[in-house]
């Protein structure tokens, strides 16, 4: 049975706090290039309107403001379980988001961690399903997550121990019969009904 410290099962567990100060910071930077954008085009202007500035930069101030509520309510409503047997997910500030992945379905774990994230001590993992694995984008993302590397090791043990009793197709064999087992049996049988039809 996998078992984790940090990660114990059937108990929900949320993103570190610094999820929001890496959604912050990554705000701030798209904030700056806009400004900086404003600003070369007001000094090469021939005549600067900075009126018009001023009022851009008040609806980017009011921006910033309703941003930094909406990430702290984002947060709140972030969290993640781990199960025996699937994980389950839960967030949204407007629209609220659920979700259920059982583990035989899951198909890549990778840990993403940008320059911010580092610095952080924080990662991403992205978690693509048989279902999703042909698109960009993932199933489940577990955002902002500490000890990043030891949860994808416990979701992969546990990706294992379910696949021991899976099919390929969703479903199970019975338990305590190998899969390989039920086949050469499903085989033996069709062999001995070929031959009886034979004669």
């Amino acid at each position: 049975m996998a078992k984790s410290q940090i990660f114990p099962l059937n108990t929900p567990f949320k993103p570190s706090v610094a999820l929001t100060t890496w959604f912050i910071v990554d705000f701030a930077l798209i904030i700056l290039v806009i400004l900086s954008c404003l600003l070369v085009t007001q000094i090469l202007a021939y005549e600067p309107d900075w009126l018009i500035t001023g009022l851009i930069l008040t609806g980017l101030l009011i921006l910033i403001v309703i941003f930094v509520a909406w990430v702290r309510l984002y947060y709140q409503s972030m969290w993640y379980e781990l199960r025996h047997d699937e994980m389950s997910w839960k967030r949204g500030v407007w629209f609220r988001r659920t979700g259920i992945v059982p583990y035989n379905r899951i198909t890549n774990l990778d840990v993403i961690q940008g320059p911010v994230m580092r610095r952080l001590g924080i990662s991403t993992l992205s978690i693509q399903t048989a279902g999703y694995s042909g698109q960009a984008v993932p199933e489940i993302r577990i955002e902002g997550i500490e000890h990043a590397d030891d949860l994808r090791e416990l979701i992969r043990s546990l990706v294992r121990q379910s696949g021991m009793h899976n099919d390929g197709t969703g479903g199970t064999f019975p338990t305590g019969v190998p899969s390989d087992q039920k086949i050469i049996e499903e085989l033996v049988k069709i062999r001995t009904l070929l031959d009886q039809q034979k004669k």
